[in-house]
């Protein structure tokens, strides 16, 4: 086994050494202002989705990853699920290295080894991944190493059914910037944060508007609403939940606060569910103030699967067993809180 790694590892620097600077071209031309990649992902020959979400979750097995693992691996056999979302905090305590750091296999290859969960994973980043070398994550080194890898800033998935648009939300948070604690974040790819957010949202804008799949999603790493630790993220409140109101959004997802949850906006049908269990959690505050229009809250470690047809979407919460904790279903035609 060791010397597959090997090898693997020298494959992947000697192939990716040939693309890299190309695609770092592409990356850095578009991080300037464009049109958000997009990537297309088929649906089953019904025409129903099938994915699971998980967030919050590399650290080498600790903290019952393993164990969620485990869990995912026999849903996602049962689901038939078509890929897998990860909302985030993708390795911890401090990003990768670079894009040949063990951690990388220790926490994502060595994991997620069941049959069903060897399907693409669309990954975003999460602020702990800022405080490593958040470059690397987005390497096309890693993809060689473990093909199922594709993590970028901000990028769209269309499965003709659903879009979902996944987005930077580290760079939004103000005090990353003013008051880091100590922390070291790897900014390169953000040379002006003013100017990064306002291309975002205008890229984000443009792309919820035009779309006209039957279903829309948002992926970030924070939350707008959680009554968890980090509660809500004003920041987004402020720039997108405007964008996501106006535009026929149905859910935010996310993942930063380490629980499982379910909140109803206010103002519009969007559901904001968080799925940031993949393993360490227990954190045991809850924000009292904040529990309004709350479905759904779990403080464990587990994930989420989300079922999409033309007419319903089926939300479904798994602790560390595996055992089912909520289950919510969406008609699309009357798609409503209740």
């Amino acid at each position: 086994m060791g010397g597959d790694l090997c090898n693997r590892r020298s494959m992947a620097l000697a192939g990716g050494v040939r693309v890299v600077l190309v695609l770092a071209l592409a990356l850095a031309l578009a991080s300037v202002h464009a049109e958000l990649q997009r990537f297309e992902q088929p649906v089953k020959p019904d025409g129903s989705l099938s994915f699971l979400v998980v967030g919050d979750w590399g650290r080498r097995g600790d903290y019952n990853q393993s164990r969620v693992a485990l869990q995912m691996g026999r849903i996602g056999e049962k689901l038939d699920i078509d890929f897998v979302v990860s909302t985030g905090d993708n390795f911890y305590d401090n990003g990768l290295t670079g894009e040949l750091d063990h951690a990388f296999e220790e926490s994502f290859t060595n994991i997620y080894t069941a049959k069903s969960l060897q399907k693409q994973w669309y990954s975003v980043l999460g602020n702990h991944d800022y405080r490593g070398d958040a470059e690397a994550q987005m390497s096309p080194v890693l993809r060689r190493i473990d093909r199922r890898w594709l993590c970028l800033r901000s990028f769209i998935v269309n499965a003709e059914l659903v879009e979902i648009f996944f987005l930077d939300t580290t760079p939004f948070v103000k005090s990353y910037f003013t008051d880091s604690e100590g922390h070291t974040y790897d900014w390169r790819g953000i040379k002006s944060r003013k100017s990064y957010i306002a291309n975002l949202l205008k890229d984000v804008e443009s792309a919820v508007k035009a779309s006209t799949a039957k279903w829309k999603i948002v992926v970030g790493h924070h939350a707008i609403r959680s009554i968890s630790h980090h509660g809500d993220t004003q920041e987004l409140i402020k720039h997108l939940l405007p964008i996501l109101r106006a535009n026929s959004v149905d859910f935010y997802v996310n993942g930063h606060d380490h629980c499982l949850q379910r909140i109803g906006d206010t103002e519009s049908p969007i559901q904001f569910l968080t799925s940031g269990a993949g393993s360490k959690a227990w954190r045991g505050d809850v924000k009292e103030t904040n529990k309004g229009n709350v479905s759904f809250f779990y403080d464990g470690q587990g994930f989420m699967s989300v079922r999409l047809t033309q007419s319903n979407a089926e939300i479904v919460f798994y602790d560390v067993f595996g055992e089912v904790l909520h289950i919510w279903n969406a008609p699309k035609q009357h798609h409503s809180a209740i």
